[in-house]
């Protein structure tokens, strides 16, 4: 038998060919031209660099290190990946320099929303003069306006928002020695109306309203009168035993009257210098004589209210009517700067409570921004002065169901909370305690020393304090804006015609 070689097996016929013989082809498969690859948009260098000149190359690869985390979690490793972008809804601020979008502030919108880290609607501002705190603040009032925003100015201790309030028909109100406008800081605002319709369930509870505010307010204007140096005017239980008894008996609440009669500070003080047996009796002293021997102290802080830092201003009844279906009220403190900051603190502390009893029932839908400017001088009255602006953060939450307040408040640096006693302090903590209450913070520019305070309040981090302390000092209205614990860095932008109307230099241009 023949041997088969290789050379053998590899030729001869194919089965193509056989099937030929026999009248059968088979199909052929079609040859295609092989597609074109699309050229590479990136050329990745080695791991060790191009092996070229100036190129980077090492002897050794460079150690990979591979991290797991969550998208909120990227931006604080990894500084140039912005936070999630805010939804388009409120105020157009201007540009997110992260993400290049528009930045808008909604912050009662926020309130609402689970995916925006916000629990109430407040605001802080942080930022030293010239830095464009105001013009970001007033941009935010007038870019609200359409969504049924009003604003309050409680207390406008440089004039800085008249120009806008007569650009919108409004004339703001003047509280100054000498002029006609009087506010009673004790009126009982809406909630004394139509008191004789009332159920005793209903009395009870507006009763109840009303004498805390009352309290609040002369325990905030007691504390801040000074015994020396060193200590305050107290005011404890006793006292707001005392005072509590004089006001259910001046309004006539005490005697179960169906229409309380509204009081004022002069009547307080009158009452407890000459005090009636029913007073004393239902202050459960032994008699008139120890009565005034215990009371000294008390009667004689309202005395020097009543005679010395208010006299002329909150010491008769109200005589204006606020139209609070206006764009705009506000109410000029400016005149009051020659009296000491701690006189306007005081105006400032009757003007507060006073416009959060006319609040204290709102109707439905009516939105609110109260502006509160130089809080710092109702800072420094005191523990009591500090508790009074505790009470009106807290309420903007409690009113989100009938109308809405946003309290933007505005002070230069994070010492200015601290400004109200010592580091260890009661007022010192209820003071740091404000911070909570406002769930978005605006940082405008600032002293490396003034932003590391604010990183030791806040925890900013290293990068965040460069950003206030550099990129936010090239321009005014750079700022960033702490919703929770997301961070935006933003630039307000402002129309020429706002930039003229939120001017707010013309004292300094006057001056020279």
């Amino acid at each position: 038998m023949p041997t088969t070689t290789r050379r053998n097996r590899g030729s001869g016929r194919d089965m193509a060919a056989l099937l030929s013989d026999f009248g059968h082809d088979l199909p052929t498969i079609p040859t295609l031209a092989p597609e074109a690859k699309e050229p590479r948009i990136f050329k990745y260098a080695p791991r060790r660099g191009a092996a070229r000149r100036g190129r980077g190359w090492a002897p050794a690869s460079a150690p990979a290190q591979a991290w797991r985390m969550t998208s909120d979690q990227a931006p604080v490793f990894w500084p140039f990946v912005s936070a999630p972008a805010l939804p388009p809804t409120g105020a157009q601020m201007g540009v997110d320099q992260l993400s290049g979008g528009s930045f808008y502030c909604d912050p009662f919108g926020w309130v609402l929303r689970d995916d925006v880290p916000a629990t109430n609607p407040n605001i802080f501002q942080f930022a030293k003069p010239g830095s464009g705190k105001s013009g970001t603040t007033k941009a935010f009032c007038t870019r609200m306006m359409p969504f049924g925003y009003r604003t309050l100015v409680t207390g406008d201790v440089k004039d800085e928002y008249e120009s806008l309030c007569r650009a919108l028909g409004v004339e703001p109100f003047v509280i100054a020695p000498g002029f006609w406008a009087r506010v009673n800081p004790l009126s009982m605002g809406p909630l004394g109306d139509g008191w004789e319709k009332l159920s005793a369930e209903e009395a009870q509870r507006r009763a109840t309203i009303i004498f805390k505010r009352w309290l609040v307010l002369v325990r905030g204007l007691v504390g801040s009168m000074k015994i020396d140096d060193e200590r305050r005017v107290p005011f404890g239980p006793d006292e707001s035993d005392v005072v509590r008894n004089a006001l259910a008996i001046l309004t006539g609440y005490a005697a179960g009257n169906t229409v309380l009669q509204e009081t004022t500070i002069p009547r307080l003080w009158d009452l407890l210098r000459n005090p009636t047996e029913e007073l004393v009796r239902a202050c459960e002293y032994a008699n008139p004589r120890v009565f005034l021997d215990e009371t000294r102290l008390l009667r004689n802080a309202l005395g020097e209210l009543v005679t010395g830092t208010l006299a002329g201003l909150f010491d008769d009844f109200t005589n204006i009517e606020v139209d609070w279906r206006a764009p705009i009220q506000s109410f000029s403190l400016s005149r009051l700067d020659g009296l000491g900051d701690e006189a306007v603190g005081i105006a400032l502390l009757c003007m507060n409570s006073w416009g959060r009893g006319l609040r204290e029932i709102a109707e439905p839908g009516d939105l609110r921004i109260v502006v509160r400017d130089e809080v710092w001088k109702q800072m420094r009255l005191g523990t009591a002065a500090v508790a009074s602006f505790d009470a009106d953060l807290r309420l903007s939450r409690g009113m989100a169901g009938k109308g809405g307040d946003i309290q933007f408040c505005n002070l230069h640096k994070p010492s200015d909370l601290l400004s109200v006693g010592d580091a260890d302090s009661q007022a010192a903590m209820i003071a740091k305690d404000l911070l909570e209450l406002a769930d978005i913070k605006i940082l405008g520019a600032q002293k490396p020393r003034v932003a590391r305070e604010l990183d030791s309040m806040l925890g900013l981090g290293p990068i965040a304090q460069d950003l206030v302390s550099g990129w936010a000092m090239q321009d005014k209205g750079r700022a960033l804006w702490c919703i929770g614990d997301a961070t935006y860095k933003v630039q307000t932008v402002l129309h020429p015609l706002e930039k003229k109307l939120y001017y707010t230099n013309e004292a300094i241009e006057a001056a020279l």
